[in-house]
């Protein structure tokens, strides 16, 4: 697609979001059209950066993630703590949120890419993620269904750093909880590796100040996942398949009244719209080039595709909502998740290699 009627486009859907539904929502579209740039525009990829790191013994996208948790924890947490209105990313810690974690990170490296990834791979017109996306909103919403039998196999109250230690001790803590990562990614890949590559560094402050503005319009932090299952449980209830008042997920009061209203007021999913068309702008600039998969991977890609939207509601969010939202907001489920996700990767990155994708 040219730029010119692409930006026509975005700026014609812009104006009727002001016009029709609302400014606010007009805006947090236009933050999402800046997700979706930075992310495609500096291949910002928490997927990526990761297998770099056990791969290949690269850590300078993983200390691109570290200077983009720290920048937002910098931005989020002093808001939070003097604006009672705005609201951290809070999950309980739970055996859900233990087993999403972890097999979340398993097949995001199948996969290649996370919520925000594989919506900004789509957009650059990548033919797996394209494909992967409906698959990532059906397996969000089945989770989602299943939700309320994951948590009581255990689950505890959420803890938020900020409101139980103060702005002060909840980010001197984050602050050296991630320098202290730095150091032991830093001692593993040894000397002589560039810790900091441009793309990275630049990618990192942009996400951080648009998450600083998103928390500020939408009152809470950028998320990914609960868009997608939105999306699917719409769906589904449009064809007569769901009934939300059997589900203790969607039969919660704020859930049930997103599902009766048009998902463009909904402020997960106007982003994720945004990060798309921001991606797709950025695909016109700089094609995204992909090798041509056998069947075998094409299956394999998909099953993960579906099992990790799956495993993202159980996780209470992907490697954006609940790693770098959750970090970067004091929740103690984001520090959870980390570890989790990473134990993962490691398998995740074996069953890539074997079947090689």
């Amino acid at each position: 697609m040219k730029r010119l009627p692409l930006a026509a486009a975005m700026a014609a859907f812009f104006i009727f979001l002001v016009w029709s539904v609302s400014v606010r929502q007009a805006a947090l579209f236009a933050v999402g059209i800046g997700f979706g740039a930075a992310l495609a525009g500096a291949r910002f990829g928490f997927t990526t950066g990761w297998r770099q790191l056990v791969e290949q013994r690269d850590p300078s996208g993983v200390y691109g993630q570290l200077l983009l948790l720290g920048l937002a924890a910098l931005f989020a947490m002093p808001l939070l703590g003097h604006f009672t209105e705005l609201h951290p990313a809070l999950g309980p810690p739970s055996v859900s949120l233990l087993v999403g974690a972890f097999v979340f990170g398993l097949t995001m490296q199948i996969a290649d890419g996370c919520g925000s990834g594989t919506l900004y791979k789509a957009g650059l017109g990548v033919p797996l993620n394209m494909v992967i996306l409906p698959l990532f909103a059906l397996g969000s919403f089945f989770g989602s269904v299943q939700m309320h039998d994951w948590l009581k196999l255990g689950a505890m109250e959420p803890v938020g750093l900020v409101q139980a230690w103060g702005v002060g001790p909840a980010l001197a803590a984050t602050l050296v909880a991630l320098a202290v990562i730095g150091i032991l990614v830093r001692l593993w890949v040894g000397p002589g590796k560039p810790l900091f590559e441009k793309r990275w560094v630049w990618g990192a402050v942009a996400l951080a100040v648009l998450a600083t503005i998103n928390l500020v319009i939408a009152g809470q932090p950028w998320g990914v996942v609960y868009g997608f299952g939105l999306w699917a449980a719409k769906g589904a209830q449009a064809l007569g398949l769901f009934d939300p008042a059997n589900n203790a997920f969607w039969s919660d009061a704020g859930n049930t009244q997103r599902l009766g209203q048009s998902a463009l007021l909904d402020v997960t999913s106007i982003t994720n719209i945004g990060l798309l068309a921001g991606a797709l702008w950025i695909s016109t600039r700089k094609p995204s080039s992909s090798k041509p998969l056998t069947p075998a991977q094409w299956g394999i890609g998909l099953v993960a595709g579906f099992v990790m939207g799956y495993s993202s509601r159980l996780a209470f969010g992907c490697n954006v909502g609940a790693m770098f939202s959750g970090i970067s907001t004091g929740s103690v489920h984001g520090w959870i998740w980390l570890p989790m996700a990473f134990l993962g990767t490691l398998i995740g990155v074996r069953v890539r290699r074997r079947f090689a994708f």
